[in-house]
């Protein structure tokens, strides 16, 4: 391992879940010199990955850093056939839609299509949410064993709300559902006021590689039978365009 590579990186983590940080809360945060930091925030900083606010000379994640994500997601399957379904869902359920994919405990949004009501609605591409308080979490997880098994090994799992399911049992008991009907549902378990439901897809080696699923006010559940239909056949179209033999897998 390179040692100043894997210091950067661990920075630019840093800042991630920060926002903005001065030089001595970095360090701070990384145990490492003040000095030592500082010259590595300078070197990301010329290269526009991190950028320093005059005013208060603290550091934050710079305009390169959402360019490489661009150019990441761009070369995305995935992504690129989940856009024209997720398009169609959000006209069939009229709902905003979401396409994420696992990132060790957390689902990482990499599509957003949002309500089709032309109400104005931020963009929510690279957000994260916690995998098992999430219905496109949850209808990853239940294909993926491993990675569940993983994220399960503790007595407890992180609340976001007083309806996450913290318990492990209960979780594990929920995934084999999932895996049996290949549809996650989750109510307030990440925003209160906000549930969703959501489908796994697959590529050509039958793995589940992401989900698609749509995001409703809590207070609309349950839904038609038409949306929780309307989101399985989203999910198998993709499926099938990524070569999938079946869905599901």
């Amino acid at each position: 391992m390179i040692q100043s590579v894997d210091r950067a990186i661990r920075i630019l983590a840093v800042l991630q879940g920060a926002r903005r940080l001065s030089l001595s809360e970095v360090a701070g945060r990384l145990e490492l010199p003040p000095s030592t930091v500082h010259g590595i925030l300078k070197t990301l900083q010329a290269h526009g990955m991190v950028v320093q606010d005059r005013d208060s000379n603290r550091y934050q994640l710079g305009p390169a850093v959402l360019k490489l994500g661009n150019v990441y997601l761009d070369t995305l399957e995935l992504r690129s056939r989940a856009v024209t379904w997720s398009e169609e869902l959000a006209r069939r359920s009229g709902h905003a839609v979401r396409t994420g994919v696992l990132t060790f405990d957390e689902v990482v949004i990499i599509h957003h299509e949002p309500r089709p009501d032309g109400s104005r609605q931020m963009p929510e591409v690279g957000i994260v949410i916690p995998a098992h308080a999430s219905a496109l979490g949850k209808a990853l997880l239940a294909f993926l064993p491993e990675q569940a098994t993983g994220l399960m090994a503790g007595d407890k799992l992180r609340s976001m709300t007083s309806e996450t399911l913290v318990d492990p049992s209960v979780l594990r008991a929920q995934l084999a559902e999932v895996a049996r009907e290949a549809l996650a549902t989750e109510r307030e378990e990440a925003v209160l006021g906000e549930a969703g439901i959501a489908a796994p897809i697959f590529d050509a080696s039958g793995a589940a590689v992401g989900a698609i699923g749509i995001v409703l006010p809590a207070a609309d559940w349950p839904p038609a039978e038409s949306t929780f239909t309307a989101v399985r056949e989203a999910a198998r179209n993709i499926s099938r365009e990524l070569g999938s033999p079946r869905w599901p897998a």
